[in-house]
């Protein structure tokens, strides 16, 4: 049937069984209607509207003009178009109704291998084929003439009765899954069919499908926690963090309560670090019902100092085995724990089976994963242990990496401050400095920063930033910084002639590095406090000053980066500063972000903060000002800033 033009075409079958001649074109779908009774085509119009607004099959009984007594079976499907998704036809099938004629058809029933019988309209067995004999588990003899409910009593009250006695009363066809309980215990695929007579059931036992259905829904639900546990394990490289969610996670998925317990890092090493009570703490629980969850609180609290050489927690971490606890847990743990409140509190959890796993990261247990359930629920075994041993490996990985991630990030951010040493003392200038590692450990150490004296007097300050992000450029950003102050306190201290020198000095030690920085020298100008600064910049970020009146002005000009051509003509640039003007100079991850528009909003960014800051006298106050400001909460990349104001004379 095509919807938009109401056309039908009927093959020739299609035709002989509705009685209408057949035609090679389509027909009117007004002209068949007028095929089917009058009583019968309000229902078969409802059942077939409602099969085109929710895209399901149709199937219904109609009879037909030509015989009162004829009954003709429809089953159907909508077709959906394939670009707009729209519906717009019918298919189906037509034949001659089992209504009538039903022991005429016995011989094509019998051969069915579809369970079949009928039912009389005070629930007598009127038929029943051979398939259903088999399928039902008792003879003919025994079924023909027997009530259905007497003879199946476990039918009563689940959803053979409802479907049955709805179908009965409504007249119309019931389709439904249900379990039969023993001595079935199977479950079936039902189709019931009012008839005259009483009622028409076909049955299939997909007990194997459903198995088969659960099996696959198994597999998705544990693929599904494996890949959640992923996530959550993910999205933190705290390692106290990451097990804490780990047991939330874990529940009710693979068990009804669940604690992860941690030891400390540096005993859970080797045979000689071999975790004791003392040296483990219990980080992470979770109980499948709330009102259980304090006690779980509790136990944890306790168990570590009630737990004895046996216990099948300490005999995991030991020897990182998986320890099995399938039946009688609670008595079987209660004997490894000395008398007390954790002796009372398992009694009252009262788990049936447990299992203990390992958290193994590199060679290392660092910690395990203790799962119980209760009576109602069977051991942990096949493919959840499974399941459950894949999650303690990934997790055991991630606290692993965790530590070395720790590790990694106090080796570089010790190394990134060894460098960085608090600015000297100065009669003439305030300086205040600042530096901020990245979030992540290995994207620390490019930028520095440095305030020195220069034997002749005047004061130099440097700030820069050596391209990578990790321990090879904070080692580069460590010689750049030392060669630049040898070179600055021997040389007469002019900016320009100390960038050019370094950039020569990178050439002559084969530095295959990329840097750029801003060298400013300020002296004293005169006896009222101002300051002359003279400034080269090699392609860093232009310093930016805030006068005393609150007008912020940036500092243009920059030459080429260091280490791209040696012999590079540097310049410089000289401007005079008042007391209670500031000098600011800072690395670009004060100001870059990849996500706002990058370092000319950045700028736009620093300089209208500097103007709402033009009323802070305290220069330190200052640059927290705008380091809580600009900077985010986990920045993407290590940020240094200086700033200098000239102090008046006295």
């Amino acid at each position: 049937m095509d919807l938009s033009a109401s056309v039908v075409w009927l093959d020739g079958q299609a035709s002989a069984v509705l009685g209408t001649p057949h035609e090679p074109g389509p027909l009117r779908a007004t002209a068949l209607a007028e095929q089917i009774h009058p009583h019968d085509l309000p229902r078969l119009s409802r059942v077939v509207t409602t099969a085109i607004a929710e895209s399901v099959w149709f199937e219904d009984e109609f009879r037909v003009l030509d015989g009162p007594d004829r009954w003709i079976t429809t089953r159907g499907q909508v077709i959906r178009d394939d670009v707009t998704g729209l519906v717009i036809g019918l298919v189906g099938v037509v034949l001659p109704s089992l209504r009538a004629g039903l022991h005429r058809a016995a011989e094509l029933l019998e051969a069915l291998p579809t369970a079949f019988f009928s039912l009389s309209r005070d629930w007598r067995f009127t038929y029943v084929n051979a398939e259903a004999e088999r399928v039902l588990g008792r003879s003919r003899g025994e079924l023909l003439d027997g009530d259905i409910w007497e003879l199946y009593p476990a039918a009563l009250g689940i959803a053979f009765e409802t479907y049955y006695r709805r179908a009965m009363r409504s007249g119309e066809p019931m389709s439904f899954d249900a379990h039969y309980p023993l001595p079935l215990n199977a479950w079936y695929e039902v189709r019931a069919m009012p008839t005259s007579e009483g009622l028409s059931v076909y049955f299939f036992d997909v007990t194997e499908r459903r198995r088969l259905q659960e099996q696959t829904e198994q597999v998705a639900r544990r693929a599904q926690l494996t890949a959640a546990v992923t996530s959550s394990l993910a999205q933190t490289l705290d390692a106290e963090e990451a097990v804490a969610a780990l047991a939330r996670t874990l529940v009710p998925g693979l068990a009804d309560w669940c604690v992860v317990t941690l030891a400390d890092a540096d005993v859970s090493v080797g045979a000689a670090g071999l975790p004791t009570p003392a040296t483990m703490r219990d980080v992470g629980w979770w109980h499948a019902d709330p009102a259980a969850r304090p006690l779980v609180e509790e136990y944890c609290r306790h168990r570590m100092g009630a737990l004895t050489d046996e216990s099948f927690l300490l005999r995991t971490l030991r020897t990182t085995d998986v320890v099995r606890v399938p039946d009688d847990a609670a008595a079987r743990i209660r004997g490894v724990l000395v008398p007390g409140r954790a002796h009372e509190l398992i009694t009252e959890l009262a788990p049936e089976s447990a299992t203990v796993l390992p958290l193994r990261g590199r060679g290392r247990t660092l910690g395990a994963i203790s799962l119980f359930n209760g009576p109602g629920r069977p051991p942990l075994d096949g493919q959840d242990l499974v399941t459950a041993r894949d999650i303690a490996s990934r997790a055991g990985l991630v606290l692993d990496n965790a530590y070395l991630y720790a590790s990694q990030r106090g080796v570089v951010e010790e190394l990134q401050r060894s460098f960085l040493t608090a600015p000297p003392q100065l009669d003439d200038l305030d300086v205040a400095v600042r530096y901020v590692p990245a979030a992540q450990a290995a994207k620390v150490g490019g930028d520095w920063y440095d305030v020195f004296k220069h034997p002749d007097g005047p004061t130099v300050v440097v700030i820069g930033d050596v391209s990578g992000h990790d321990l090879q450029a904070a080692a580069t950003m460590g010689q750049l910084r030392s060669m630049l102050r040898g070179i600055g306190a021997t040389t007469p201290p002019h900016p320009a002639a100390l960038l050019a020198q370094l950039d020569r000095a990178m050439d002559a030690v084969a530095s295959e590095s990329v840097a750029t920085a801003v060298v400013l020298v300020l002296e004293p100008a005169g006896h009222d406090g101002d300051v002359v600064v003279r400034w080269s910049n090699a392609g860093h970020p232009p310093p930016v000053l805030l006068n005393g009146d609150g007008a912020v002005v940036t500092l243009t000009g920059t030459n080429l980066l260091l280490g791209l051509r040696p012999g590079t003509v540097r310049t410089e640039q000289t401007l005079t500063v008042a007391p209670g003007d500031t000098l600011v100079l800072y690395t670009d991850g004060l100001v870059e972000r990849r996500d706002s528009g990058g370092l000319r909003d950045g700028l736009d960014r620093l300089r209208a903060t500097l103007g709402d800051l033009r009323d802070e006298h305290r220069i330190e106050r200052l640059c927290d000002q705008l380091v809580r400001r600009l900077l985010p909460d986990a920045p993407e990349d290590d940020m240094a800033l200086v700033a200098v104001r000239p102090r008046p004379a006295r």
